[in-house]
């Protein structure tokens, strides 16, 4: 059996997407989950130190509130302009870029405690304070696997692929904070310690950036349906067509979600451990490296479900009781309990994911595949960079550090049952 063969056995892939192997596409496809491997690692490795480190520089919990809003904000205007500028100047291009500001990001963070500096470094940086995927990356890369896979394929593929991220995103919070550790038990201080992870990070960007220069021509768009005319900056339409409405309110619905989500991003819960129950950094990274295999294998599972009920129901049946579990977490009264909680809402709260994608992309016409995708990533960066800063003083607060937890869960049920009565009579295109 050839290695491209392998991989489509691997992924669930048939026949028909043989296109997408060829000998070029091979090495493309391999590429691809090699440089979304990384970037996850970089994501989890960087989230468990993330807010230990700008604590040991010295900033309040306003100021880190303050600083993680504006990297996602940062994310997400640099993701609107990327997504949207990446058929006509090129995929490789723009992923060549987003991985260079990854490196930016992470030098400057390292080489600074100004609170201005690091300001300006999460603004036009790429930094992930959840330890999930943000930036152009997976737009860009999702549109083109599209292009290539049936209806019934998609949830399966995606699975995969968020499984690789996953266990990726497993691995690099188990590293970081095993570095962390380590470097205190050598005699390095708290600061230089959490300093050494983010030059780990700093030095993925830069190897991303060398593996995206591999990519061959095949992953750039194909010709009649490249942008021949230069787009201005901001559209109305966003490159959206007749899908333009459905795709505006999903990512409405999206972004309420992703707002719900910033109260808990994993930097974050990290820091709520430590300061609830006194976790070390390499046990935080152990927990977290468990929390994010058990988060991969539910994305796994979520295409068989899919297969059976749909990809509306799936995403609301799963995600419900995931949530009802997050508000449980901060009223666990010991360690043990907490990390119980948390570990059964990871094993189903990332079964939406592929579901949610694949969902996308059959909500709109082919030609609008990559602007759904664009449009619907950044809302959910949109929503979620605005709750770090209010969250921040609440897990300032002893007493009030559950209540973002609460706000989370709250408000993400809500987002489950909206978009059930909103999208359940609607017909998919693909």
């Amino acid at each position: 059996m050839t290695a491209a063969k392998k991989l489509r056995k691997t992924l669930g892939m048939t026949d028909p997407v043989e296109p997408i192997v060829s000998t070029a596409g091979r090495r493309d496809v391999a590429l691809l989950f090699t440089t979304r491997s990384l970037r996850l690692f970089a994501y989890g490795f960087l989230s468990v130190v993330l807010v230990l480190y700008l604590h040991a520089a010295g900033l309040s919990q306003e100021q880190v509130g303050l600083l993680l809003t504006l990297t996602l904000l940062g994310d997400t205007a640099l993701s609107l302009w990327i997504t949207t500028h990446a058929d006509r100047i090129g995929r490789k291009r723009m992923l060549v870029v987003g991985a260079l500001l990854m490196l930016l990001a992470g030098v400057l963070f390292a080489l600074t405690q100004s609170f201005w500096l690091l300001l300006f470094a999460a603004t036009i940086g790429v930094i992930s304070p959840s330890g999930n995927e943000v930036g152009p990356f997976l737009a860009i890369e999702q549109s083109g696997l599209s292009e290539k896979l049936t209806a019934a394929e998609r949830p399966k593929v995606f699975a995969w692929y968020n499984l690789v991220g996953s266990f990726a995103t497993a691995l690099g919070a188990l590293g970081g904070g095993g570095l962390a550790h380590l470097l205190q038990t050598e005699g390095f201080s708290e600061l230089h310690s959490y300093r050494a992870v983010i030059v780990g990070y700093a030095v993925i960007g830069l190897l991303l950036a060398l593996l995206f220069l591999q990519l061959s021509h095949a992953v750039e768009a194909p010709t009649e349906k490249q942008i021949t005319q230069r787009p201005a900056w901001f559209s109305p339409s966003l490159g959206l067509g007749a899908s333009r409405g459905i795709v505006f309110m999903l990512a409405g619905l999206f972004t309420l979600d992703a707002f719900a989500g910033g109260f808990v991003v994993q930097a974050y819960v990290v820091y709520w451990f430590h300061a609830r129950f006194a976790v070390d950094p390499a046990w935080l990274g152990a927990i977290f490296f468990g929390a994010n295999l058990l988060a991969g294998l539910s994305a796994l599972s979520a295409s068989y479900i899919a297969a059976r009920i749909g990809l509306l129901a799936t995403m609301v049946v799963t995600h419900l009781p995931s949530n009802v579990l997050l508000l449980l977490v901060p009223l666990m009264p010991n360690l043990p309990l907490a990390i119980t909680v948390l570990l059964l809402r990871f094993s189903i709260s990332q079964m939406d994911v592929p579901t949610r994608q694949a969902y996308t992309m059959a909500l709109v016409a082919p030609n609008e595949r990559s602007a759904a995708a664009g449009v619907t990533g950044i809302a959910r960066t949109l929503g979620s960079s605005l709750s770090p800063l209010l969250a921040g003083p609440l897990y300032a607060s002893t007493a009030l550090a559950g209540v973002p937890f609460m706000i989370a869960g709250g408000l993400k049920i809500v987002y489950d049952l909206l978009i059930w009565q909103r999208f359940r009579k609607v017909a998919l295109k693909d």
